[in-house]
């Protein structure tokens, strides 16, 4: 892989990454234009690029990300009392609170990240099948162009709950299926909980954070424990940190750009775009064209 194509590949990640038009049918049209080899490295540095788009999400949003609920101080006669299984309730309780936006994210991370582990061998003969991500593409368009209808009187409680988190953390799951989009399953998956469509781009920015370290770190593991795995990453690692640097910078302007653009269109033209995508991808496919997933 060159430097060039380095680029390329990161600008398409910090592209779509966070649009809910599915990365990976970008990187296969990507791949197949430039003719990558899918080789051990490019397959880590596709998934490991995700951290500079993992970092724009907390560089744009780090008030609200390292923001912890202030606790309001303990009586003194609580403090005094020897009743220790309602002293260390509290503590409990209080603890809790305290990093409720971190215990919330790891409530929606655990469905994918259970789920993840045990059918990482399914997931991975999934992704060798380009058909699937074309047609979960088209099928994607086609739900995007209706949800703003079906799912558009959100509640007036806006507030992330443990319950809302969990059942967008099993939305996220569906994404596991190659072209469906983690960005618009998470997004989906909010608004089915009746939050508005801004709040829930923003919690699905926010859920990215470990479920993509986490995928990232998982591909860096496979690729360490081959033979050569630390060599080839060593050669490799200044394509590594331009990739991650460009897909920081990308990713920060398609966050801040889909916001708006969501807030006051909603999802109708990202929902056009998949079906033309996913069709162009059939095309190619029925043309015998050899599409490889990277």
């Amino acid at each position: 892989m060159s430097f060039f194509q380095a680029i390329l590949i990161a600008i398409v990640e910090g592209l779509t990454e966070f649009l809910p038009v599915s990365s990976t049918g970008h990187m296969i049209i990507v791949q197949s234009l430039l003719g990558i080899e899918s080789t051990d490295f490019v397959k880590v540095f596709t998934v490991n690029i995700q951290f500079g788009a993992i970092l724009s999400v907390i560089v744009l949003y780090w008030k609200r990300f390292f923001k912890l609920n202030p606790l309001p101080a303990l009586d003194k006669t609580f403090i005094e009392s020897k009743k220790d299984f309602a002293k260390w309730k509290v503590y409990f309780q209080r603890f809790l609170y305290k990093y409720d936006f971190y215990w919330k994210l790891l409530i929606g991370f655990l469905p994918t990240g259970i789920i993840g582990f045990l059918a990482s061998d399914y997931i991975d003969t999934l992704l060798g099948e380009v058909w699937v991500v074309a047609l979960m593409l088209l099928l994607g368009g086609i739900l995007m162009i209706f949800i703003d209808q079906w799912l558009k009187y959100p509640s007036p409680n806006q507030e992330i709950s443990w319950k809302r988190a969990m059942k967008i953390g099993f939305f996220q799951c569906i994404a596991m299926i190659p072209g469906v989009s983690r960005s618009m399953a998470t997004i989906v998956g909010g608004m089915a909980t009746k939050l508005n469509r801004k709040n829930a781009a923003e919690f699905s920015f926010f859920l990215a954070v470990p479920t993509m370290a986490a995928a990232s770190i998982f591909k860096l593991i496979e690729l360490l424990r081959t033979s050569n795995g630390s060599q080839v990453l060593t050669q490799n690692l200044s394509l590594l940190l331009v990739g991650n640097v460009v897909a920081f910078v990308v990713a920060m302007a398609a966050i801040k750009f889909f916001i708006d653009f969501l807030t006051k269109y909603g999802f109708k033209a990202f929902g056009y775009y998949r079906i033309i995508v996913g069709v162009f991808l059939l095309i190619l496919i029925y043309l015998g064209i050899d599409l490889k997933i990277v």
